[in-house]
């Protein structure tokens, strides 16, 4: 520890310098981390990047403050960090500094709106952090009100935003596949009713000159092919998902509306 290898948590609980933050902190409060704080790290989708979530054993005592081991948890740390008080599903050595993805995705479903919890766990899925058999053990552990959140799940979406996108189109009524190969193409996030490729475009991958004009020869290309494409960004889709939800309303209504009236005109 003179050498700094090692953090002391708090009494007698010792992390590698090296250890996540989040990690020493959560060890600190009194518990492990979990939820949301540590699916985080293990970069599965989640919707809000703040708080603190840390299990705690039913006997748990003398919580500290996440900034400082001597400090007890009062005051303004109180809102900042969420304890979680459910018992575990899968048993841990006494001195782990964070509970298993299983519990942190049990934890998560019940941390986070239905449509969020889906995006979370299809995340997990696609990653490969857990398959069926963990998820028949998570909702298994939770209330009956949340088997929609498992009705709902596909492991195909690639980002938690994809997710959310296709949950709008189900709400709309659309038919959609996802990550489908068009011929000439390529693969495109969802295809809404044999017609319409939404792709949903992270700054990340989507900001650079190189990329747009690549992502225009796609656009060009699957018009040629007899399809148009609606391009939202990831920050729409998080933030404004009422607005994007009237974007698609009115582009499959006017797509619907103009095969029940011919071209759309009206002669009289």
């Amino acid at each position: 520890m003179d050498q700094g290898w090692l953090v002391r948590a708090r009494r007698d609980r010792y992390l590698a310098s090296t250890a996540p933050v989040d990690l020493i902190r959560a060890v600190r409060v009194g518990g492990r981390l979990t939820c949301l704080a540590l699916l985080r790290l293990l970069q599965v989708f989640v919707f809000t990047r703040d708080g603190l979530h840390v299990q705690m054993s039913a006997n748990a005592s003398r919580m500290r403050s996440p900034l400082d081991r001597a400090t007890p948890l009062v005051g303004r740390d109180t809102r900042e960090v969420v304890l979680h008080w459910v018992p575990l599903l899968r048993s841990l050595g006494a001195d782990d500094p964070c509970v298993h993805v299983v519990d942190a995705l049990a934890h998560a479903v019940r941390c986070q709106s239905a449509r969020h919890a889906v995006a979370t766990l299809d995340s997990a899925l696609h990653r490969g952090l857990v398959g069926e058999a963990e998820i028949a053990e998570i909702f298994a552990s939770l209330p009956s009100k949340y088997r929609i959140v498992r009705a709902l799940l596909d492991h195909r979406a690639e980002s938690g935003t994809e997710t959310l996108m296709r949950l709008m189109v189900r709400a709309a009524g659309a038919t959609y596949d996802l990550q489908v190969v068009i011929d000439g193409v390529g693969r495109v996030d969802i295809l809404v009713d044999g017609w319409l490729v939404i792709e949903c475009d992270s700054e990340e991958f989507h900001s650079s000159w190189r990329q747009q004009l690549k992502d225009r020869r796609r656009d060009l290309a699957l018009a040629q092919r007899g399809y148009a494409t609606w391009r939202v960004t990831a920050a729409q889709i998080l933030y404004q998902p009422q607005e994007v939800a009237a974007g698609l309303r009115g582009l499959l209504g006017a797509h619907r509306g103009r095969w029940a009236g011919g071209d759309g005109t009206n002669s009289g």
